[in-house]
C-alpha cells in the first residue's frame, strides 16, 4: 500500500471515529462505513494505536476511539504514525557502479532539493487538523 493510500485510508478511519467521538467503534463498522479492507485496516488501526492518536477497548462496548479531539490531530501526526518513510523521497545516490563528478554534484543537488520539499510538505500537513479535513469535505454527522 503507498503511503498516500496509507494516509488517506487512516483519514478515512479518523473521519468515521470522529463523528462520535469519544464514543468507540469496532474494526467491522469502521471498515463498512469506510470501504476500507479489514485486514488493512485493522493495521493500520494498530499503528494509531502504537502512537497514541487512537485507543482501544476490548469487550461488547469495546472498539476504537480518538484518544483526542480531531481539532488536535493532524496530518503531519497521523502520517508518522503510520509509515516509516519520508512522504517525498527519491533516492538518486543509487547508480550503476560509474559515477561522474557531475553526477554527483547533481545528486547533491536533487538531494538538497528533495529534503526542502519534505520540509515543505511536513509543514502544511503540520497545519492541517483533522477537523479541518472533516469541515473541509462537509461530513455528516
Amino acid at each position: 500500500m503507498s503511503a498516500s493510500t496509507k494516509l488517506s485510508a487512516a483519514v478515512k478511519a479518523l473521519t468515521f471515529l470522529a463523528k462520535d467521538y469519544p464514543s468507540a467503534k469496532n474494526s467491522v463498522e469502521i471498515s463498512l462505513h469506510t470501504g476500507l479492507n479489514a485486514s488493512k485496516l485493522r493495521k493500520i488501526l494498530s499503528m494509531l494505536v502504537k502512537n497514541g492518536i487512537v485507543e482501544s477497548a476490548y469487550g461488547t462496548t469495546g472498539g476504537f476511539r480518538l484518544r483526542k479531539k480531531p481539532s488536535e490531530i493532524d496530518l503531519q501526526e497521523i502520517y508518522c504514525a503510520i509509515e516509516d518513510r519520508k512522504a517525498f523521497h527519491l533516492d538518486v545516490s543509487k547508480t550503476n557502479g560509474r559515477s561522474s563528478p557531475d553526477a554527483s554534484k547533481l545528486n547533491v543537488y536533487f538531494l538538497d532539493l528533495f529534503a526542502t520539499i519534505q520540509v515543505d510538505i511536513e509543514d502544511r500537513m503540520r497545519n492541517i487538523s483533522l477537523q479541518s479535513v472533516i469541515d473541509k469535505i462537509k461530513l455528516k454527522p
